[in-house]
């Protein structure tokens, strides 16, 4: 956590090289962009550049005299057992299980919650550097075949494979060129639904993981057991939209396909729903004819939100930020697609993360409640509140349940708890929240530290940012503490709290303090907290990771030279804007002091 304040001799970065020559005119305004040459990864002069980048970082690091203390203790508080909740699909139980320092985590089978776990797909097997990951796993209904995506070394682009889980072997169907893909199967346990984009023409490779162009004329296809990829029925394309994107969801019980459109990232979405028992060879017959599904269009337009919760026969329940960018639960009979009543109203100040269907007439409602999870039981059909369940600050990161379970699975985690798997009876009069499983690390102790969430007003002065503060307990607040802010503030996403090894190390054994704040542009408050910080509102994101390290400061847990700002993909943007824009006011600021003195 050192600074490069505390490096003796000065740092000799790479040189940028500017190329003035190239400026776009956009309606008449004329944008330069002298570093675009860059944006070719494959060119000798960008690989050099990179290449000086990463010996300069080495150089700073291999300096460090605690590096290998540090991997040390990040290694072995590692080493410690993981779980994700289990599922049922049909008499059978599924879980992911990771015995702590596995690259890919395990899918097990077993026939009961009591009976003896199988492994059932181990993907550390499938390469000798463990870079190939299940992206998604999806178990037929009568729990005979697994049908599971595989990506090399992070990629978005997918292959998807079949097992018979009862004797574990892997059938010849290979589907390739599959991307942004769900996989749900038809209740006979015939073949699925996915989507795949068309295979490229010059049969070139496109998973180097350094392409800049977008894929386009995404496609939606059901495969059939044991036939060839080529013989997969195309249910639905739309060349007209070659930006569009398809993912399908069968409803639990088996009858409406419904399918999902998106063009992009915004949580904007729009929904056709076709009615399987509608034809009357099934799939099998459609095959012979020529054309796409006749899918009805639910709604056709990008103006919101829109998830199915649960249906009964033709009257569905949605979820969706359709005149609530807090989100709210609505329904809507099929037959009178224009008659859509409200089930439980947009909260004041909470965001609907999510709703489940449980419990055959229930469902569980997710609220984000100033960035804590708070769970609530709510009647399915009249919406009215059952019961809330106890749970403390952090995040809920699944539940695995479906209408017909009484049973629920909650995985839980917060900035000082591992991982907690909670067994839920939604049967009983008042539902408890009981450890199924628990993760715990070695020589870690929670007690040791505190948590603490603040609200740091930003630039503007009337927004206040939410910021959690964690560090050892009855630290000083005489800026002695080096201190790691992180941020994100995009695409909606909502950053809560989560167990982190190797912030734990830094807290305990370097004093440091960790916090994130979470600002404009993501989702912790609904759409408005979204679009505050996107597009041409994108410097509020800057202004209030800005206001969280001056308060920072302010009140006594860090210094400037000791406060170190993080984030990952649009985070980075974050980090880079942040840093430019705090070194371009320190110049602004000396060059007027100079200009004051000379006038002086």
């Amino acid at each position: 956590m050192s600074s490069l304040t505390g490096i003796d001799e000065s740092l000799q970065y790479p040189v940028a090289r500017r190329d003035e020559s190239i400026v776009d005119d956009y309606h008449g305004f004329k944008i330069p962009d002298p570093y675009r040459w860059l944006e070719d990864p494959d060119a000798e002069e960008v690989k050099d550049f990179v290449q000086k980048q990463a010996e300069l970082t080495d150089s700073v690091l291999n300096k460090c005299d605690v590096r290998d203390r540090l991997r040390e203790k990040i290694t072995k508080l590692s080493d410690s057992p993981r779980y994700d909740a289990p599922f049922k699909r049909g008499n059978k139980y599924f879980y992911f299980h990771n015995t702590g320092l596995q690259p890919q985590s395990v899918l097990y089978v077993q026939d009961s919650l009591d009976a003896e776990a199988k492994v059932l797909l181990d993907p550390n097997t499938l390469s000798e550097d463990g870079t190939v990951a299940i992206t998604t796993v999806s178990v037929s209904e009568d729990a005979k075949y697994l049908a599971y995506a595989l990506s090399n070394s992070g990629s978005d682009w997918v292959t998807i494979k079949l097992m018979r889980i009862e004797d574990h072997i892997v059938e010849a169907d290979t589907l390739s060129w599959a991307k942004f893909t769900s996989i749900t199967w038809t209740h006979d346990s015939k073949g699925f639904f996915y989507s795949r984009y068309p295979a490229p023409k010059d049969g070139k490779a496109v998973d180097a993981g350094i392409e800049t162009d977008s894929s386009l004329y995404h496609e939606f296809y059901y495969h059939f057991l044991g036939t060839e990829q080529s013989e997969d029925i195309l249910c639905w394309k739309d060349p007209e939209h070659p930006k569009y994107t398809f993912s399908g969801h069968v409803t639990e019980d088996g009858q409406y396909l419904v399918m999902y459109i998106r063009e992009n990232f915004d949580q904007v979405n729009k929904v056709y729903y076709y009615d399987l028992s509608a034809l009357p060879e099934g799939l099998e017959g459609f095959r012979k004819s020529n054309g796409l599904l006749p899918f009805v269009k639910l709604i056709d337009r990008f103006d919101a939100q829109y998830e199915v919760v649960a249906n009964d026969d033709s009257v569905f329940t949605f979820r969706t930020s359709k005149d609530a960018p807090k989100y709210k639960i609505v329904r809507v009979d099929l037959r009178e697609p224009n008659n859509w009543s409200e089930v439980v109203a947009e909260a004041e100040r909470d965001m609907l993360e999510s709703a489940s269907a449980a419990n055959f007439n229930q469902m569980i409602l997710s609220y984000l409640s100033d960035v804590k999870y708070v769970l609530q039981i709510r009647d399915l059909k009249t919406g009215s509140l059952l019961h809330q369940l106890p749970i403390e600050i952090g995040s809920v990161n699944a539940k695995s349940v479906r209408r017909d379970d009484s049973v629920v699975f909650i995985s839980f985690t917060s900035f000082l708890t591992p991982g907690i798997i909670y067994q839920c009876n939604l049967k009983t009069e008042s539902p408890e929240m009981k450890i199924f499983r628990e993760t715990s690390v070695p020589g870690f102790d929670r007690s040791e530290f505190h948590v603490h969430q603040v609200f740091v007003p930003s630039k503007d002065g009337s927004t206040k940012i939410p910021m959690f503060i964690v560090a050892k307990k009855n630290i000083k607040l005489d800026g002695s503490h080096p201190c790691l802010l992180y941020g994100y503030g995009g695409f909606n996403a909502s950053i809560t709290p989560s167990f982190s090894v190797s912030r734990t190390v830094l807290m305990r054994h370097l004093g440091a303090v960790f916090c994130i704040a979470n600002i404009r542009g993501g989702g912790e408050y609904g759409e408005e907290w979204h679009k505050d910080g996107a597009l041409a509102k994108k410097q509020n994101c800057f202004d209030d990771f800005i206001s969280a390290s001056e308060y920072l400061i302010s009140a006594g847990y860090t210094q400037s030279r000791k406060l170190c700002i993080e984030g990952e993909s649009n985070g980075g943007l974050l980090v880079g804007a942040c840093i430019n824009q705090v070194m371009q006011g320190f110049l602004n600021m000396v060059a007027q002091r100079r200009r004051k003195s000379l006038i002086g």
